[in-house]
């Protein structure tokens, strides 16, 4: 299982290159956002980061991992990697790949960034479900705000102080998880093999 991982220069990629080849995968790391989905089975956005710089690492070829994205790559975002999943973003300018419609907006609460552990409420996604993942670490001050419509692909949710935030969205073979699953136990890790397994079924579609 070839993977490639975009590298937006934003942090430590250890331990999700870690859960990734302990799924099997082989990870080829890319900071060209075009090479990124180019000659791979699936593409991994990672969660470390800020909306603006990470936009502007993706800017380049944004319209041809978008494309690679709606042909059905199997793709999966992770935090961060998430937020890029959506229009925009308040923490700073850049577009973001518009597979989910709505805007990453700050957490309404008191205790910002929130970090430790939520559970997942009304999960929708078989992926989750197969892994038995209902809690899970988070690292984040900024959430996912989807549309009327962007909330049809919202698969899983959590709160934080009062505030009702998307845990994880899909849309066709995109994945996209507010939460670290490399760092939510073994669970989380069973998330990871899971996501792989689903890519590999894909291969003879993409």
């Amino acid at each position: 299982m070839r993977v490639s991982l975009f590298d937006y220069g934003a942090g430590n990629l250890h331990s999700l290159v870690k859960a990734l080849e302990a799924g099997g995968a082989t990870v080829r790391v890319e900071t060209d956002p075009a090479a990124a989905v180019r000659d791979t089975q699936a593409l991994v956005l990672p969660g470390v980061g800020a909306f603006a710089p990470a936009a502007a690492r993706m800017a380049p070829g944004l319209h041809v991992m978008r494309e690679a994205l709606h042909r059905g790559l199997p793709a999966l975002g992770i935090c961060l990697g998430m937020q890029l999943l959506f229009d925009a973003s308040d923490e700073g300018p850049g577009a973001g790949l518009g597979i989910v419609p709505g805007r990453v907006a700050r957490l309404t609460a008191e205790r910002v960034p929130q970090i430790g552990w939520n559970r997942l409420v009304d999960v929708r996604e078989p992926l989750l479900s197969s892994a038995s993942l209902d809690v899970a670490y988070y690292a984040n001050s900024f959430v996912g705000r989807p549309t009327a419509e962007g909330r049809t692909f919202v698969t899983a949710w959590s709160e934080h102080e009062g505030d009702r935030f998307p845990a994880s969205v899909r849309r066709g073979n995109v994945i996209g998880t507010q939460f670290h699953p490399e760092k939510s136990s073994a669970p989380g890790v069973a998330f990871v093999r899971a996501f792989l397994d689903f890519a590999t079924s894909q291969r003879s579609s993409v």
